[in-house]
């Protein structure tokens, strides 16, 4: 939707999945000072509901350990976006590993293994 000046807006749940996003990776960065299992999580998106009831938060691995640390640690990150975000509701978090990460690790897999006969003849090739 076009604002006054004819430019397109930044959609409103974008800006909160940033907001929020932005959010927890600054208070799991204070939390895994305290906590160990939290120190390679890293976020790499949240997803917010339209109706801010609840928010997926993507991590690029997600470890047992880590996993139950989060899980042990759920109601301070909400208090903190709570604290820090003017929201209308503050959302109950869910954790998941991001899809995005595994479908890089498979396609990268595949270039290798398309370029790996390539080696092969190279390397056969300078013999």
């Amino acid at each position: 939707m076009p604002d006054r000046s004819g430019r397109r807006r930044y959609p409103r749940t974008a800006r909160v999945n940033e907001l929020v996003r932005e959010v927890l990776a600054t208070e799991l960065e204070r939390l895994s000072d305290v906590d160990d299992r939290l120190l390679l999580a890293t976020i790499t998106h949240v997803e917010v509901d339209a109706d801010l009831r609840h928010a997926t938060v993507l991590l690029s691995s997600l470890p047992e350990a880590t996993e139950e640390a989060l899980m042990e640690h759920r109601v301070r990150l909400q208090r903190a976006i709570g604290r820090q975000a003017r929201l209308k509701r503050t959302p109950l978090l869910g954790f998941a590993v991001d899809p995005a990460i595994e479908s890089g690790r498979r396609v990268e897999a595949i270039l290798r293994d398309l370029d790996a006969p390539r080696v092969r003849e190279v390397r056969d090739a300078g013999e």
